[in-house]
């Protein structure tokens, strides 16, 4: 029975021959991603959303001063829209 013991040794032997054989067989392929429409779109709105809320407000002291100027019943007249509506068409590249 002391005699099987060198027979154990043969197999792990062999198993250990098997490993490194087959270590040499191995192929490397290059990694890809796709990334779906819906996430770019995702993500787009997510930059959009992060930069508006980041962006500082539009100068409130002038936004103020104009409600301010609406609610004066003298301020409307046609002299003042005639010049609001070329100011506006001149920005606008008309």
């Amino acid at each position: 029975m002391i005699n099987g013991v060198n027979n154990v040794t043969q197999v792990n032997n062999v198993q250990n021959l098997r490993k490194s054989e087959n270590t040499g067989k191995v192929s490397q392929a290059a990694d890809s991603i796709s990334v779906s429409k819906e996430a770019v779109e995702k993500a787009e709105a997510y930059y959009l959303e992060k930069v508006a809320a980041e962006t500082p407000d539009v100068r409130a002291d002038r936004v103020a001063e104009v409600k301010a100027k609406l609610q004066d019943p003298n301020y409307l007249s046609n002299a003042v829209i005639q010049s609001a509506a070329e100011n506006f068409l001149t920005s606008i590249g008309l």
